[in-house]
């Protein structure tokens, strides 16, 4: 293993830090008293990656390993990629600066759509080869996993092998498989058949995928026995006894979210039809507020933070929500550190919560009404009124806050002009609350921010067969909405159209858009997350160049399409999908998960097919009953 010299061209960099390494807690190890070397790469920028828990989270078990040698890899910023390019410099680990291609495995997190070209620049300035079949028996393995490997179609030619679901366990296997693998001796392929045995591991090169000649799919088989026909994702039934970092690394720059978080609970009960997470990590599995209390005082002892997040995709969900916040209030209030809570829902905010919540420090709150009339809160099954929305927001302002921030979507499923228009009147409603309270400081103005983006149809959710609004609607409607807005108290930021039509074409992709995407790269596309990088139009000529139509990709779907993902079996049924999708149409709500079981599925991913959430004999019954009768 040879390392790498940067220190020349750090000081030529706008943020060395980014690359420096030497973090408070970052894992020091003898790379020479390891077997296994493995490159932990998020595909964007340090402050970023450094912000993920999923990332914490394998980086802590894979180092728990005695044989095993984590250490972090991010995207460079572009100026950091000249100088490397410039010098000739490869790209390198951030723990002891290893040359990537030197590693025994790269292994990738996959986030979000529009880092994909992320991946291969990360390849590219590695010295991998891009495609899977072109690397030879001494490259690494190229593996990824995270919520856009649940589709792993578009990237199915770059990478070695994808992991469905979590982590924690399975990461284990793959590298005890690895050692048994060397010790044989075997080639690269017999190393991919047999980690295509383990459950949850998709290797894209074991299956043969044909189309129609419309060019949707028409078949995609395994080619040879190690292959399963589906790939069932991987969860962990019970949270309390997997491991969870007691240390996280403390950057010496700004990150993205600076702080110590909790994982409180993994799943969603809610079932908005939009939210793919709320679908993919199904069922509902909860930590006990004792682990969670005893996780916190150990990651404040060891970073010394300020502030303490809760993460879950619905943190008020938490059914133990009042004791641990008594237990970490407790805690917080004696450290002097901040409590902070994700987006709330508008539905059960209770106030006292969130003054003792900010009793440390007081920050504005974030609510998600999603849609700006309740026809469209129906479709998209959000479960919400403008009346809960009005209590919530009037015990805030009663309580002293003045900020709020309201997160919206346009362009969703059988969506009006008139429903896009009400977005501005509800906003101009909590403005005229503010005022009309007699409790609130007149003097000090209200500030309401709405954040809207455009919605994007994701695989395994209700609205995967939906069109999605091209880049003129879409532009047509942030126009529309931003002439509504007359109130100078309301402030109004919306996504680029182009950057979520283009993130809708990867998401519900095929293995045709690999070549596309290689191209676009070639045409230097990076960062594309990044407004001041993205280039629509080389993107447009990739598409044209590789013959493709990218509308192909946006159209709405019939229900008797095969789905290039439709191997993976994520627990929750097509046919719950299908349902939840009618109902959609005809803006019926579907109750949440503690209030009437919907039979989804996700309840036979878990021992004696009985779910957290709905574990009673009679529940059972019914989700039989719902099978039953479809």
């Amino acid at each position: 293993m040879s390392t790498v010299n940067i220190d020349k061209i750090l000081k030529r960099v706008q943020k060395p830090t980014r690359y420096s390494g030497g973090e408070l807690n970052s894992v020091v190890k003898d790379p020479g008293g390891v077997s296994i070397r493995y490159a932990f790469v998020f595909p964007d920028t340090y402050e970023v990656g450094m912000s993920h828990l999923g990332m914490k989270i394998l980086y802590h078990c894979l180092n728990q390993r005695p044989d095993t040698y984590c250490e972090r890899v991010f995207a460079p910023w572009v100026d950091m990629e000249e100088e490397l390019r410039r010098e000739n410099i490869p790209l390198f680990s951030i723990e002891t600066r290893t040359p990537v291609n030197e590693f025994d495995f790269v292994g990738v997190t996959l986030q979000y759509e529009m880092s994909y070209t992320n991946v291969l620049n990360i390849l590219d300035l590695a010295g991998i080869p891009l495609l899977s079949r072109d690397r030879g028996e001494d490259a690494p393995f190229v593996n990824a996993g995270g919520p856009c490997a649940y589709n792993p179609e578009p990237l199915a030619e770059i990478f070695d092998f994808f992991t469905m679901g979590e982590g924690e366990e399975v990461i284990g296997e793959l590298m005890d498989a690895y050692n048994e693998w060397k010790a044989e001796g075997g080639k690269r392929i017999d190393y991919l058949k047999k980690i295509a045995k383990i459950e949850g591991i998709y290797v894209p090169c074991l299956y043969d995928v044909e189309y129609n000649a419309d060019g949707t799919l028409k078949s995609m088989v395994p080619n040879c026995p190690e292959a399963k026909p589906r790939v069932r994702k991987r969860i962990i039934e019970n949270l309390d006894e997997i491991v969870y970092p007691d240390k996280f690394i403390v950057p010496f720059m700004d990150i993205v979210h600076d702080r110590a978080s909790l994982e409180v609970f993994r799943g969603c009960i809610r079932g908005c039809r939009f939210c793919q997470a709320g679908m993919i990590y199904r069922p509902v599995r909860e930590k006990s507020p004792g682990r969670l209390t005893s996780d916190a005082e150990k990651l404040l002892a060891s970073t010394g933070y300020e502030e303490i997040s809760l993460s879950s995709l619905s943190t008020s969900d938490y059914t133990r929500f009042e004791e641990l916040a008594d237990k970490l209030l407790a805690l917080t209030e004696k450290e002097k550190v901040g409590l902070s809570l994700p987006s709330l829902r508008v539905d059960n905010f209770g106030l006292s919560l969130m003054e003792r919540v900010q009793k440390v420090r007081k920050s504005g709150l974030t609510f998600a009404p999603e849609a700006g009339s309740q026809r469209m809160r129906d479709v998209i099954n959000k479960n919400v009124s403008e009346e809960d929305l009005m209590r919530s927001v009037g015990l805030a302002f009663d309580g002293g806050w003045q900020t709020v921030k309201l997160y919206f979507m346009i362009g969703l499923p059988y969506e009006t002009d008139e429903d896009v228009a009400g977005i501005a009147r509800l906003a101009e409603k909590v403005v005229e609350l503010y005022y009309a309270s007699d409790k609130t400081n007149k003097r000090r103005a209200p500030s309401v921010n709405i954040s809207v983006a455009g919605f994007v149809p994701k695989p395994f959710t209700p609205f995967q067969w939906a069109g999605q609004n091209d880049m003129e609607t879409l532009s047509r409607k942030q126009k529309l909405l931003k002439a509504e807005i007359r109130n100078r108290h309301i402030k109004y930021s919306y996504h680029q159209s182009d950057i979520s039509v283009l993130e809708g074409i990867f998401a519900r992709g095929d293995r045709k858009l690999n070549r596309v995407l290689v191209r676009a790269f070639e045409l230097g596309c990076k960062l594309d997350g990044w407004s001041e990088c993205f280039d629509m139009d080389r993107w447009r000529r990739a598409f044209a160049d590789c013959g493709i139509e990218p509308d192909f990709y946006t159209r709405e779907r019939s229900y008797d399409e095969l789905f290039p993902w439709d191997f993976v079996d994520i627990g929750v049924t097509k046919d719950f999908m299908m349902r939840e999708n009618e109902r959609a149409k005809a803006a019926v709500t579907t109750p949440h998960c503690r209030l009437q079981c919907s039979a989804c599925g996700a309840a036979d991913l878990c021992a004696g097919g009985r779910c957290s959430v709905y574990k009673e004999e009679s529940s059972l019954n019914k989700i039989k009953e719902l099978k039953e009768n479809g």
